[in-house]
């Protein structure tokens, strides 16, 4: 399957200069967070539910006869009910690449911990949230989900940055082995509706304009869009309009339900007082 791949160290997914960049599309950070280490969409929702049952599936055959009783038949391990996969699922999928993910902190991972610039590819994750950084010719970038587009790093900046994002509890790992070099574009072309194809030049235009109504918004003076919490506090500006029509039904729907709870406040507090009043 993987006939034209890029050697470990100093290679990058080519696609003609292109960067392939998944914008959030519900849950679905971790396939889009294999897709863009892939720098292609080799991966759907479905492809990523098929390796979860497949894992439970192996999970239960052997538990099966466990008299722990701490492993419920019944409930995946691997694919949450809204869609959040497990590690295990994004290595199974990046293993039909012949690339590994090693936990950063393991001892396989030293060298990359001292010099990170010469790895092609970390997954990070923190609660329900999946992300890649990714080399591609050459140059580092940022290609979580929730920004409109990849931004780039620096090498000097791609150290710090881990380091940051371990300070604030991120989980990360790294992605080693043969990538593959090059994507048919045309041939997946509107194969889904997130993902897109970008020049260097375009993402770094949806950056700036992006940081710029960022700062406009906040009222503050310059500073980078990709700190560690910055894609949750930044998410409505990046997520399409589909999620902003969603964001603003749920907050309809909480306007709606607070006269009800004041409701139930006032009458609670008037049954206190008439209880009060009995009591007098």
């Amino acid at each position: 399957m993987n006939t034209v791949a890029e050697g470990g160290v100093g290679g990058g997914a080519s696609n003609g200069g292109m960067l392939y960049h998944e914008v959030q599309e519900s849950k679905l950070c971790a396939v889009h967070c294999v897709n863009t280490v892939l720098q292609g969409p080799f991966f759907s929702e479905f492809d990523l539910a098929a390796l979860a049952s497949d894992l439970d599936r192996t999970e239960r055959q052997m538990m099966l006869g466990s008299v722990t009783g701490d492993f419920l038949p019944e409930l995946s391990h691997n694919v949450s009910l809204d869609g959040d996969f497990s590690i295990q699922v994004l290595q199974k999928a990046l293993e039909v690449w012949d690339l590994q993910v090693i936990p950063l902190d393991s001892p396989v991972a030293e060298p990359a911990q001292i010099d990170p610039e010469m790895e092609n590819a970390f997954i990070c994750h923190l609660q329900d949230h999946w992300f890649c950084i990714r080399k591609v010719n050459g140059e580092w970038y940022n290609f979580d989900s929730l920004y409109a587009a990849p931004e780039h790093l620096s090498k000097f900046y791609l150290s710090a940055y881990l380091d940051s994002l371990k300070g604030f509890g991120w989980s990360i790992f790294l992605v080693r082995g043969n990538f593959p070099k090059e994507c048919p574009i045309t041939s997946f072309e509107g194969s889904n509706g997130f993902g897109q194809w970008l020049t260097p030049e375009d993402a770094e235009r949806i950056t700036k304009s992006c940081n710029s109504a960022s700062r406009t918004r906040h009222g503050a003076g310059p500073g980078r869009v990709s700190e560690p919490y910055a894609q949750f506090e930044e998410a409505g500006m990046m997520l399409d309009d589909e999620d902003e029509d969603l964001k603003a039904a749920i907050a309809a729907s909480l306007m709606e339900s607070s006269p009800a709870v004041e409701s139930q406040t006032g009458t609670s507090e008037n049954e206190n007082k008439d209880t009060s009043a009995e009591k007098a």
